[in-house]
């Protein structure tokens, strides 16, 4: 019996789908259209005979056939650009000293160092995961080549996306009937912090503090013991919490501005061609 080919597109399609967790999230890592995006993910059901993506309550899942031609898939993509790179790309060395906070590492970052890895074999990649407020001096003193953050100031740094906050609890605990409303919070620096007391106090809603933590577990751990609600990114937000701005209004909760996130780049960097290639592909992959 005979099966038609996989299209490397296709393939393409199906693995960035997975990775950015969605089709719009797809789409721009494509250079595509969302809906150019979802006829390439039909016609690879329509060869495998299968399909290889469900939509879920929250998200895009894997079926089991998707999972099983996943690891074929990016073998094939790995396969393909390491002959296009050893072929036609330039052959970059060195290293790049690159800073992202923990609610960003995995969302945004990811796609960022797998399409990196497949171009430039040659470039070691140091990773610090802190804090926007601490990553944003150490670009400035030169002891990180860039940064992924949420910036403290209009124009500082490459402006990327909105990242949007949310109001974050455990659906089985219920803390946000609590009055007043108990919140985990991260170290006073913080934007989201300051975020969050800022949306408070413009409500006048009674709360206490039960909670610091300046790591994204940290928070999560309070969440997930029911000690508090937290202000979160949408993107670190596990499918298991509860998002409280998809509750009934009465349980006033004040809105949240978005963060601004945006690429730094250091001075020190400005001659290095390997942090030239790892900025182009920062914004390329996450500019809006």
């Amino acid at each position: 019996m005979n099966h038609p080919d996989f299209q490397i597109d296709w393939l393409r399609a199906f693995v960035a789908v997975v990775d950015a967790g969605s089709l719009s999230g797809a789409a721009p890592l494509l250079h595509r259209s969302q809906s150019a995006v979802s006829m390439q993910i039909k016609k690879l059901e329509a060869a495998l005979g299968r399909p290889v993506l469900l939509r879920g309550p929250r998200h895009l899942e894997v079926t089991p056939a998707g999972a099983e031609l996943l690891s074929y898939a990016r073998r094939v993509l790995d396969l393909q650009a390491e002959a296009h790179a050893a072929l036609f790309g330039p052959q970059l060395a060195g290293r790049v000293r690159l800073g992202v906070p923990d609610d960003y590492a995995s969302a945004y970052l990811t796609p960022v160092l797998r399409s990196f890895a497949h171009r430039y074999h040659g470039v070691e990649i140091e990773l610090t995961c802190e804090q926007s407020t601490s990553l944003i001096p150490r670009v400035g003193r030169g002891e990180l080549d860039l940064a992924l953050v949420s910036r403290d100031k209009p124009q500082r740094g490459r402006f990327l996306f909105h990242e949007p906050l949310v109001w974050v609890g455990s659906p089985q605990l219920e803390v946000w009937r609590r009055d007043p409303l108990p919140i985990a919070v991260y170290e006073s620096a913080s934007l989201a912090r300051m975020a969050t007391m800022k949306a408070l106090a413009a409500r006048r809603r009674a709360h206490r503090i039960v909670y610091h933590s300046s790591s994204l577990a940290g928070q999560l751990a309070a969440v997930e013991s029911g000690l508090a609600v937290a202000v979160l990114t949408r993107c670190s937000v596990p499918a298991h919490l509860q998002i409280l701005q998809d509750l009934p209004a009465e349980f006033d909760l004040p809105p949240l501005d978005s963060m601004d996130v945006a690429v730094l780049r250091s001075k020190v960097s400005q001659r290095s061609p390997a942090v030239d290639a790892m900025y182009e592909q920062m914004v390329r992959t996450l500019g809006s």
